[in-house]
């Protein structure tokens, strides 16, 4: 009972990563390839400074709750995604530093080597969040003890492109409509017109990745979740249309919710499918910790969690408003102290 409550638990946290840090990961990546002069830069990078790091807390959690509750699916997943989960980590952290270190100097040389240090960081992070999810969910070739059978790269397949390219695809389009959500001026109108143009094109991958799922192992579930999926994104698109703001970036973030819902129902109770026998496949029962483990573990996150979603409902909030050109300080060089 408690290891299909913690599958669930996860499949949540990795939603809510994909909604929260996915708009960071849009916004840096917009940073580089569709930012038109300094001012849009760093109206886009406003938007996301006070909640980013609060974000990749998610990761974190999500990370660490597949470690404690299925630590037969964390050896045998993180193991044999070993390079391209350093690569993920490097992403990561190039992605701090040039967020925090952008603006410590006022020269556009300084600047354009952080953009790009950001743009490539965030698409490194999510093309390698997005193949790792997709392998989950459509496999490994993992042997009865749950090793890893081939090279290092045996992970590049058609399926971990796919669900890479998805969650890139997914992160620009979510961007562009929580940049249209929360600027003002120029930044406000090219991102709606973004959404309205590019989502049909950028959500193509992870369109494919739902349906290449579901038609391997989904079941009535799924398949409502996905036709509840489709109608979302459709809501979404045509909001956009109207200039509604508020109401695309919601349809689009029902979509990736339900859509990614839809692929956890259909794999359930399988956490890792292996390609080389069904029988090797780890389940939410043979592949999760002890009762008593799964137990302390939920006492703990009844008593944390709360306070974790409040916080950070609470600093949304604060930082509610819309950011624009005239809002920010004139750009200047960072002067340490000097100590006396």
């Amino acid at each position: 009972m408690l290891s299909n409550i913690w599958f669930i638990a996860i499949a949540l946290l990795w939603i809510g990563y994909l909604l929260l840090e996915g708009f960071d990961l849009g916004v840096g990546m917009h940073m580089l390839i569709t930012a038109k002069d300094e001012p849009s830069k760093r109206v886009m990078l406003n938007t996301i400074g006070p909640v980013w790091d609060g974000n990749e807390v998610w990761l974190i959690t999500a990370g660490a709750a597949i470690f404690a509750a299925f630590p037969f699916w964390y050896a045998s997943l993180f193991s044999t995604l070993y390079v391209p989960l350093v690569l993920v980590l490097l992403g990561l952290i190039f992605r701090a530093v040039a967020i925090e270190y952008r603006g410590k100097r006022d020269s556009d040389r300084w600047r354009r080597a952080w953009d790009l240090a950001l743009g490539l960081g965030s698409f490194v992070v999510a093309f390698g969040i997005g193949a790792a999810l997709a392998l989950t969910t459509t496999g490994l070739p993992l042997d009865a003890a749950g090793n890893r059978v081939g090279g290092p790269f045996v992970w590049l397949t058609p399926a971990a492109v796919l669900g890479g390219l998805a969650v890139v695809g997914f992160c620009l389009i979510h961007a562009a409509t929580f940049l249209a959500l929360k600027t003002d001026g120029p930044v406000r109108a090219r991102a709606g017109r973004i959404v309205v143009t590019w989502a049909p094109i950028a959500l193509l991958p992870i369109v494919g990745w739902v349906l290449l799922v579901q038609f391997q192992t989904g079941g009535v579930v799924s398949w409502s979740l996905v036709a509840a999926a489709v109608v979302a994104v459709v809501l979404g698109w045509l909001a956009a249309r109207r200039g509604q703001e508020g109401r695309a970036f919601i349809g689009f973030a029902v979509f990736l919710a339900l859509g990614a819902a839809a692929i956890f129902a259909a794999v359930y109770p399988v956490v890792l499918p292996s390609t080389i026998n069904p029988a090797f496949d780890l389940t939410v029962s043979n592949a999760s910790s002890s009762d008593y483990t799964l137990g302390v573990m939920t006492i703990v996150a009844c008593c944390a969690l709360p306070v974790v979603l409040v916080y950070q409902a609470w600093s949304y909030w604060i930082f509610r408003k819309r950011v624009s050109p005239a809002s920010l300080p004139a750009a200047h060089d960072f002067e340490p102290a000097i100590k006396r």
